[in-house]
């Protein structure tokens, strides 16, 4: 089972992950953008660097997505994958910023992913008060730097995206407690296996 958490900037997806890797020892945790070492790059070249084309951006994930998906997805689908972001959030960013239409975001994805999306991805929403306080807690990177209204624009185009390449999809209010984002991906990922 490939699995996918997905949330804006400080709705807490670091955190699931953790608790998800004691919860799942088996589990293989990985991330996209960054999970592989040209990901690393990747990841670094695009958050803090110096990228003016918003075009080299998305095409800058979507080699890492297929680096992540040949060398890390493909390799280990006998196995639990939980992975911190995926396919769905390229998808989201480059729709906010109307690189392309959707049809073609969802072709270049299904190509960079050789067809092999998650399974189901869990969204971590937040309320724009939540998101306001969590940002003013933390220094910001080039994404974050963006301001509250773009973060919040790309949370409902993670939903739609999700939607739009097909994968089952489970929306959760990011404002609970951690322990209770934590049972309900969990129940729901022993539930399906």
């Amino acid at each position: 089972m490939y699995v996918a958490i997905e949330g804006i900037d400080t709705a807490g997806k670091s955190t699931q992950i953790e608790a998800l890797r004691t919860l799942f020892p088996e589990a293989l945790i990985t991330k996209e953008p960054g999970g592989t070492p040209a990901g690393i790059e990747i990841r670094t070249m695009v958050l803090h660097g110096n990228l003016t084309s918003k075009t080299a951006e998305l095409l800058l994930f979507l080699a890492d997505r297929a680096e992540h998906t040949e060398s890390v997805i493909l390799p280990n689908m006998h196995k639990l994958i939980i992975s911190d972001r995926s396919a769905v959030s390229g998808m989201a960013y480059a729709s906010v910023q109307n690189l392309c239409d959707e049809s073609t975001l969802v072709m270049l994805n299904r190509l960079a992913t050789s067809g092999v999306l998650p399974d189901t991805v869990f969204i971590l929403k937040l309320t724009p008060e939540e998101l306001n306080h969590r940002l003013s807690q933390k220094e910001h990177d080039a994404i974050e730097s963006r301001g509250i209204a773009y973060l919040l624009s790309i949370q409902d185009a993670l939903i739609a995206s999700a939607y739009a390449l097909g994968i089952q999809t489970v929306v959760i209010d990011a404002t609970q407690s951690i322990n209770t984002i934590t049972n309900e991906i969990t129940n729901l990922i022993k539930g399906a296996l």
